[in-house]
């Protein structure tokens, strides 16, 4: 009864963060969606299409269900999943995104939790593994990344928040006196 407990609870905490990057999109325009906003290259797009890419990789080769999308081989990972192409459009990439969803809850509902997989990227002694690890471990990747997204979506337009229910209207003279007092605190101490 726990394990269908905990893979319910993993499963509904995945599908929760795929659609909270999905919505990072939202109202964006195409250059907002795919121009570098850190200094390693970040974009939202590519974010999107990062975790598309580690969620077919991992609730598909790990065991043995290759993903029916086309996948460069993990030997050969050259980084291009983490930037959106010229030719590679928004609807592709979250499309991929969502046939990788229903590729990955069809692995997740037919395998136990106990599983086992197989992670050849990973060292050794660590490759063999089951799909509660795989879970755990997509799970923090999937959040990790959303993190990054809600981040570079408040820096482009200051929204927030893990779905569109929890939007909060935007109050700049508010956010603006926030931060100052968070300045004054950390200044406090700098001589």
């Amino acid at each position: 009864m726990i394990d269908e407990f905990a893979k319910d609870n993993l499963h509904g905490r995945l599908r929760r963060d795929r659609l909270a990057l999905i919505w990072k999109l939202d109202g964006l325009s195409e250059y907002d969606v795919r121009r570098p906003l850190t200094g390693t290259g970040t974009s939202l797009l590519g974010l999107v299409k990062h975790v598309a890419s580690v969620e077919a990789r991992y609730f598909g080769e790990v065991f043995d269900r290759p993903s029916p999308e086309a996948l460069p081989r993990w030997q050969d990972h050259d980084g291009s999943d983490l930037w959106a192409a010229e030719d590679e459009t928004r609807d592709q990439i979250v499309g991929f995104y969502r046939r990788t969803w229903e590729h990955s809850d069809a692995t997740i509902n037919a395998l136990p939790l106990d599983a086992p997989g197989h992670v050849p990227w990973w060292p050794e002694p660590r490759p063999n593994t089951n799909l509660f690890a795989v879970m755990v471990h997509v799970l923090g990747e999937s959040n990790r990344h959303t993190g990054h997204a809600d981040i570079l979506r408040e820096g482009l337009d200051g929204r927030t928040g893990l779905r569109p229910e929890h939007e909060q209207q935007i109050d700049a003279e508010a956010r603006a006196a926030h931060c100052a007092k968070i300045e004054r605190a950390a200044r406090y101490h700098v001589a």
